[in-house]
């Protein structure tokens, strides 16, 4: 299916010139004084990873790829792959981690994700984690009370195994609130 460049959005994928399939992780639409409307795109290739950038003129067609949205719930790590329950059919599945947004914060058997699927061919494109997740912080040195009024932060250790920085006020065993987008710290849930 076809879709005219100036119709691009962010995570519209596009099947280009060399058969694989990239999705639009950002894109401008500029109107230069003289010559033709044009969008530029930054794309991110769906297998490896690898971003780019590319230029057409706003009446180009393109190779749009038709996409499926499902919902999968994270079990567990094999390897270097995750390993997905569709929450739908209940069928397993393995998803690269480089593939997955977020893919660092999922907490097993209790995270969610959305996933982009081919409807061609079935295959996961993308898939995002939940933009804010609660995590317990399982290390990191002792907080001091009033210690709120600076920007200074430490390093802490989640109940996934990755480090984040939090601030100074934030002990073993407290519940916070990160954002999987960037790995930054929200704030603290009270219990």
């Amino acid at each position: 299916m076809a879709i005219l460049a100036g119709d691009i959005k962010k995570n519209v994928c596009l099947r280009l010139d060399d058969g694989k399939i990239y999705v639009v992780i950002d894109f401008l639409h500029v109107k230069p004084g003289k010559g033709n409307t044009v969008m530029r795109t930054k794309l991110r290739n769906v297998e490896d990873g690898r971003v780019l950038e590319r230029t057409w003129i706003v009446s180009a067609k393109l190779d749009d790829v038709q996409v499926s949205h499902q919902q999968f719930q994270y079990l567990y790590k094999e390897g270097d792959d995750l390993v997905f329950m569709n929450t739908e059919s209940f069928e397993q599945v393995n998803i690269a981690k480089e593939v997955i947004t977020g893919g660092d914060f999922l907490k097993e058997g209790e995270t969610m994700v959305m996933a982009s699927i081919d409807e061609s061919t079935g295959t996961i494109l993308t898939a995002e984690a939940p933009i804010k997740v609660v995590l317990q912080v399982t290390y990191t040195e002792p907080g001091f009370a009033g210690n709120t009024a600076t920007n200074a932060t430490k390093p802490a250790t989640l109940e996934t195994g990755v480090e984040i920085r939090v601030p100074l006020f934030i002990n073993e065993g407290d519940l916070i609130e990160v954002d999987t987008r960037d790995g930054s710290y929200v704030t603290r849930i009270k219990e």
